[in-house]
């Protein structure tokens, strides 16, 4: 992988084992950042759905990065001050590099 084309800054969250309930007993996603990486777009595209509650759109994004062990699909990725939810995580290589699937979080 080359150095020049990570060209891109993402950050990984890590999901909360264990998170806390609020006052009124509803436990909300909780994340904390785990590494922050360059990164290299390889697919950005938006499709449109129609599911029950009428059109939605998805933003489907496919990030390239240096390998970083730990990365599960219950993880999300922040980036251009959205965050897209890991869909798909890809071993390139021996432990090289790490592509990942990622759709936005509604």
């Amino acid at each position: 992988m080359r150095a020049g084309k990570l060209d891109r800054t993402i950050r990984i969250d890590k999901w909360d084992e264990a998170p806390e309930p609020d006052d009124f007993g509803t436990v909300k996603p909780n994340f904390t950042p785990l590494a922050t990486l360059r990164a290299q777009i390889m697919q950005s595209s938006t499709e449109e759905f129609i599911e029950a509650q009428g059109a939605t759109d998805d933003t489907l994004i496919v990030f390239r990065t240096r390998w970083l062990p730990g990365v599960t699909t219950a993880d999300r990725v922040h980036y251009d001050g959205k965050d897209f939810n890991i869909k798909e995580t890809k071993e390139i290589g021996r432990r090289k590099a790490l592509e990942l699937r990622a759709v936005n979080a509604k």
